[in-house]
């Protein structure tokens, strides 16, 4: 008699569907095994960057609450070799795209970080966040001083306060990537280049060039130079 297959096509469905739901919920897919070369952990941040506010429910959004635990799972997960990060983001809550960007920047594992579409304003740390970055070539990147919405009080204290914000926010992408703080502050500052608005909009070989971004690429790229990191990280054990 034929031997029994040890998976049943009930239980592939099964997975998938846990696999559609973890994308859904939490934009993340363990991709272990299945490339037949190390154990990847996919996270997606997408939409804007939810904090202790809800956004509207017409808006696309990346839940930091969610965010945070598929990263801690994926430090404590002994199968997790790796993590790559997919971005299409506006920006959005400071305070929790640093809270994701710090806690990315903290993994033992490798990361990489692949900005498609676009990573703006708070998008800029978490795009850098990572071991290494990619940008394909039509992404791109805008930043901007601090701004505030809703009710401000217009005293010197929250100006200082906005102040800064906006410098632990420039401190942090300069020390995780190759541009100096003091020109990430020349393009935030930039009157020139956004309409009604202060900032600088880089594409992707320019955001290469500033030094924000280490290479332009895509996917294949991104996964090609996870792989290499993880096989250097396994040969240093």
């Amino acid at each position: 008699m034929p031997e029994e297959e040890n998976t049943r096509p009930e239980d592939s469905d099964s997975n998938e569907e846990q696999e559609d739901q973890a994308i859904r919920e939490n934009g993340s897919l363990k991709l272990t095994g299945k490339s037949g070369k190390h154990g990847i952990r996919l996270l997606t941040i997408i939409g804007e960057i939810e904090g202790h506010d809800a956004v509207s429910g017409n808006t696309k959004a990346t839940k930091y609450e969610h965010l945070l635990p598929r990263l801690a799972e994926a430090e404590e997960d002994e199968d997790t070799e790796g993590v790559l990060i997919l971005l299409n983001t506006l920006g959005g809550d400071v305070e929790a795209g640093l809270a994701i960007a710090e806690m990315i920047a903290s993994l033992s594992k490798p990361t990489v970080s692949l900005v498609l579409g676009g990573s703006h304003s708070i998008g800029g740390p978490l795009a850098v966040s990572a071991d290494y970055s990619f940008i394909v070539p039509t992404g791109t990147m805008i930043v901007h001083p601090v701004r505030s919405t809703g009710m401000f009080i217009g005293v010197i204290q929250s100006y200082r306060n906005m102040e800064k914000t906006q410098d632990r926010i420039a401190r942090f992408i300069a020390e995780h990537s190759k541009i100096t703080q003091e020109r990430l502050l020349e393009l935030m500052l930039d009157s020139t280049q956004l309409v009604k608005d202060v900032g600088t909009m880089l594409e992707g070989a320019d955001a290469v060039r500033e030094g924000l971004i280490d290479e332009v690429g895509g996917i294949s790229q991104a996964f090609a130079k996870l792989h290499e990191m993880i096989e250097e990280r396994r040969k240093n054990l």
